[in-house]
This record gives C-alpha cells, structure tokens and sequence, in this order.
C-alpha cells in the first residue's frame, strides 16, 4: 500500500514508523531481522531503507602508485526493501538518490522495485562523497531532486526513456521527499529552500519526511511556512532520541542541526552516557506527545542501526 493511503486510512490518528539501514558488506541479515523485530509490536505500517551510494578509497602499490577505487559499504536497499516485505508483510520505503546513478540505471531500479510491489520510493539527492566536499551527478545523471522526481512521475505515466519501446506499463509509486525545518545546509537562506521544496511537490511528491530536529518549535514553524507557501501534502517529522555524550557535536556537524540549550546543558552535565541516554529518551518522548497532540500524521524515528531507545520510545506513545 502506498504512504499516502496508510496516512489517509489512518483517519486523524498519528502512525508510528521508522527507518533502517541496510547490512554492511558481509554481515548477516538476521541482524537486521532483530533490529526490526521489537517494533513491529506498534504495527509500523511502512519502514524505510536507506541507500548508500559508493565510496572513493586510495590504495598504495609497492611502486608508490596510488589505485581509486569504488567501495560500496552497504549494498542492496532493492533486495533489503523485498527481504523486510517478504518476512515481516510490512511496506517498504526504499531511498532514492540521484548520487551514482544514470536515469538509466534509476529506471531499472524503479522497474526492479515495481516487479517486486514495492509501492513508494523517498527520492533524495544523496549525500556527496566525502573525498570530493561537494556533490557531483554521474553523467546523464540528475543533479537534483526534483529532476530524480520528475523521473518518477513520468515512469507513472508510462514514460520510458526509450521513447520507441512498445507495450510499456506504467508504474504507480508513491513518491516521498524530504524537508529541512532548520533549512538545507546549501540553500541561501528559507526562502530559497521553500521554493525548492515547492518544486519537488509540484514534480510529484506526495509527503514529506522532515531532517531530524530536537526543537519542536523549528517544525511548528517550518509547517506554517509550507502551508503559506502553497506546499499542502503531509510532513511527516523525522526524530530521534539523542543516545551518547558525543552525539552534541557529532549530530550537528553530521546533519547540520542545532541542539536546543535546555537538552545539550543537561546532556553535557550528564556524568556518563547512561545518563545522557536516559536524558536524550526523556526528551524525544515529550518531544513525541506534543507533536502527536499537534495533529502530525505519522512519527518516523530514525534508528541508526539499533532499536532499542526507539523502543523505549515507542513503547511510551502507542
């Protein structure tokens, strides 16, 4: 089933859903399986995958030659997304990104996903490499969003992109996209952001999954932007409950975000990580309830790998 409808069915109430990432290169599945497992008591309707584009390493030879080479450390979103649907009968939401794709290569992923009944797909841009600083598209790849969208939608209409092939079906995914209540670390300022994310929506996203924020009023006000805006689909706020001490500088550095006073003080006065973690729960569970009674219609944590603190959070709330 498609997100938009999970939301619609859902009739007002808030849904609880979460998101995974795939296994390292050569680790066994099981320990996905038994990341996913201890939530699927608050009936996720969908749970997302995310995609991790390639790597660049440099290997020196004997003779002081240095090698490029791709590394790919997390393979497989496609298989993971069918893998999670096929064990747990959960939908699936598997990211899209522009970085290390040709359209081509985007449309054998779309057409692999739609054999599978794989109904959504998050399309984002993707992070750059972190050897290059900046991102840079794949030839005949998209530089942006909107553009990988846009692909998206007109596979839906049935628009290969080989315009001569015959007897084509026409896909029906529904596509997701994401927002920055704390605005994009590479748009000028808000404005310039919103009007990019008006453009992903007039491509053809239907929901948007928000960047982790601890400040609720940054998402409060970042709704009323959109609505102003003319940006009417569902945001749905993506969170997570701080879990160690060094998470206050490595989460703003990671994701460019800011840590509200009130939590980074008392997280800094924490005397060990077991008391910052219970801190960072406490917090994401208020945090939690006051969106639920603002009338948000899903909550999506993000897990990092581990369930165990989303757990605890969820276990609190539905």
């Amino acid at each position: 089933m498609k997100v938009i409808d999970h939301l619609t069915r859902a009739e007002g109430k808030t849904l609880f859903s979460f998101e995974v990432l795939p296994p390292k290169k050569g680790e066994n599945i099981q320990t996905l399986f038994s990341n996913i497992e201890p939530l699927l008591e608050f009936k996720p309707p969908f749970i997302d995958v995310t995609y991790h584009r390639e790597e660049y390493v440099y290997r020196q030879h004997p003779n002081g030659l240095l090698e490029k080479k791709t590394v790919r450390r997390r393979p497989g979103t496609v298989g993971i997304c069918a893998a999670i649907k096929n064990r747990f009968d959960v939908d699936t939401v598997p990211h899209l990104i522009c970085g290390g794709f040709t359209k081509e290569e985007t449309e054998n992923a779309l057409i692999d996903l739609h054999f599978l009944g794989i109904d959504n797909v998050l399309a984002l841009r993707g992070d750059p490499i972190k050897s290059e600083g900046r991102f840079v598209p794949e030839p005949d790849g998209h530089s942006y969003a909107c553009d990988l969208i846009g692909q998206v939608s007109d596979l839906n209409k049935g628009a290969y992109l080989d315009e001569e092939q015959d007897d084509t079906w026409a896909t029906d995914f529904c596509i997701g996209t994401a927002g920055y209540p704390e605005k994009h670390f590479e748009a000028p300022n808000y404005g310039a952001d919103l009007r990019y994310l008006k453009h992903k929506v007039d491509r053809g996203a239907e929901y948007i999954v928000t960047q982790m924020f601890f400040d609720n009023e940054q998402f409060f006000a970042f709704e009323r932007r959109c609505r102003e805006a003319g940006i009417l689909v569902p945001i749905i706020p993506g969170l997570k409950p701080l879990t160690t001490k060094s998470q206050l500088t490595m989460l703003p550095r990671t994701f460019y975000l800011n840590l509200p006073e009130a939590l980074a003080d008392a997280v800094h006065l924490a005397p060990d990580n077991a008391a910052a973690r219970q801190i960072g729960l406490e917090w994401c569970i208020n945090q939690s309830r006051e969106l639920m009674a603002h009338g948000v219609p899903c909550l999506h944590y993000y897990s990092m790998g581990k369930s165990d603190s989303i757990r605890q959070v969820a276990a609190a709330l539905f």
